[in-house]
């Protein structure tokens, strides 16, 4: 049996809390640590140092080295991370795992991780889970796809399952932060897969619907919240949650939420949490913005990098890109669709709302079965597309960048970039949508001379992914002008439909 399938601990032992009665305007105020200019981050002071007083020790190390982990050589080990582009920094790094069950967990755990058709860890949860199952602090840095979820929610549940039970009036013991209702949702959905057979309840907190569903999940007490930042403030300052429970906490896609803004509301909720949690920090690039985040909410912090920090994007993916004016980019659409149509699933990514809007009625009326996805849908609007997609109802779905992060959906065999997006980052993350989980995929990208600033970036990734660089993208990144009548185009790219819709 694994010391990790019962819970531990008296259920009453919470009851010496200072306070039942929600927070005060600075919470438990030490939990921005201070920063440091150190790259191991040891500036930052130890949660030890803040008043602990009235808050109950926990446990949160839970890893215990298999047999065969422990057997393996620094050497086997260099040549594991070499070999599956792993880099790590900090001290004490554990070694990585090489098969699901050196990780010791529970069997309810592995029997779901073999239903889902898992062979192997990836190498994000090769090297991820025995550094969050010793209960320090980690920064991830991989690009989307790479299996980073169940990197954090299988401690979190090995977690959960070593704290004393909810009392009643108690809010979350882990709390996951995301920056998209999109990536909320769809992390909920892998924790009730993986939660439900210890019985562990998770609920999904996110503007833009009624709260009344999610303030009755939350009185009843779950043990797992994921959540964006505005709705969780909201919650909290409506007294229909608290966060003294909260032990594990982790902020996915950090770099997203900080483009979005979020940066006072994370500050807010951190501050709410007691300092010695165990904080997980995950984001697929590391600008200096995310960096210095990192720097204040974690102490003495694991970091693994899966390939390389810099920029770069998924070598399963064929990158094409079709410089375009912007008057030709619908016909150019249409003549692609007619191309590569052959049911499968393709996400197409606008700018703007009204664009998506706009080029989505013309194709529909042109009988191309297409449905989009952006901000101002409604909730139950944008849950309905997505299944009508998923489910290959109405394979074509426009979107702008609301759906770039995070959004799951097996088998999109083509990306189109109908506009370029505002940064690379933003580029790598769109075409990020097909190629996932080993599978092969294509992205295509009209680019005007509006795009032109982006060349000399875009050409340097192009390269990396082994990509064919066209002669006239190649003048663009040497500051030429862009070609007025659009040369290139995606000639005999794709597989044909004998020049018909079939989709009328």
């Amino acid at each position: 049996m694994s010391r990790y399938d019962s819970r531990s601990g008296d259920p009453t032992s919470y009851r010496d809390r200072k306070s039942d009665s929600g927070f005060g305007v600075t919470g438990y105020g030490g939990s921005a640590r201070s920063s440091s200019s150190k790259k191991d981050y040891d500036g930052a002071e130890s949660p030890k140092k803040f008043d602990l007083d009235g808050l109950t020790p926990f446990e949160k190390n839970f890893y215990v080295e298999s047999p065969e982990v422990e057997r393996m050589s620094e050497k086997e080990v260099e040549e594991y991370r070499q070999r599956r582009e792993i880099t790590i920094e900090g001290r004490d790094v554990p070694k990585p795992i090489k098969s699901f069950r050196d990780t010791g967990f529970p069997e309810y755990v592995l029997e779901e991780v073999t239903k889902a058709g898992f062979v192997e860890p990836t190498p994000i949860q090769a090297q991820g889970w025995p550094m969050a199952l010793k209960g320090r602090d980690l920064i991830g840095i991989a690009e989307t796809g790479s299996g980073k979820t169940l990197a954090y929610l299988l401690p979190a549940i090995v977690h959960v399952n070593a704290q004393p039970i909810l009392s009643p009036g108690d809010g979350p013991i882990v709390l996951v932060l995301a920056p998209t209702r999109e990536l909320a949702v769809q992390i909920q959905q892998e924790a009730t897969k993986f939660g439900s057979s210890s019985k562990i309840k998770s609920t999904c907190i996110y503007g833009g619907v009624p709260k009344g569903p999610q303030v009755r999940d939350l009185q009843r007490g779950v043990e797992i919240v994921i959540a964006t930042p505005g709705r969780l403030i909201d919650m909290i300052e409506s007294h229909h949650t608290n966060l003294r429970r909260v032990t594990y906490l982790v902020l996915d896609e950090a770099d997203r939420m900080l483009d979005m803004g979020f940066d006072p509301q994370i500050r807010k909720i951190v501050s709410q949490i007691r300092p010695d949690r165990q904080t997980l920090y995950w984001s697929a690039t590391w600008p200096k913005e995310v960096e210095q985040l990192a720097r204040q909410f974690l102490y003495n912090p694991y970091k693994v990098i899966i390939g390389s920090p810099d920029l770069k994007a998924n070598h399963a993916i064929r990158q094409i890109v079709d410089i375009i004016t912007e008057n030709q980019k619908y016909n150019k659409l249409v003549k692609l669709l007619e191309d590569i149509m052959d049911g499968s699933r393709i996400l197409i990514f606008m700018d703007t709302k009204k664009g998506c809007d706009q080029i989505t009625r013309q194709l529909r009326m042109d009988g191309w079965p297409a449905l989009s996805i952006h901000g101002d849908k409604s909730q139950a609007e944008r849950d309905w597309v997505l299944s009508e997609f998923k489910a290959g109802k109405s394979p074509i779905m426009t979107a702008t960048d609301v759906a770039a992060r995070g959004l799951d959906v097996k088998d999109v065999k083509f990306v189109i970039n109908y506009d370029f997006p505002g940064s690379l980052e933003d580029y790598v993350h769109r075409i990020g949508r097909t190629g996932r989980a080993g599978a092969k995929g294509t992205a295509y990208t009209f680019f005007t001379a509006a795009n032109a600033r982006f060349a000399k970036e875009l050409i340097a990734l192009l390269e990396e992914a082994g990509q064919k660089v066209s002669p006239e993208l190649a003048a663009m990144g040497r500051g030429a002008p862009p070609p007025p009548s659009g040369h290139g185009g995606f000639r005999d790219r794709g597989r044909g439909y004998g020049g018909g819709r079939p989709w009328n």
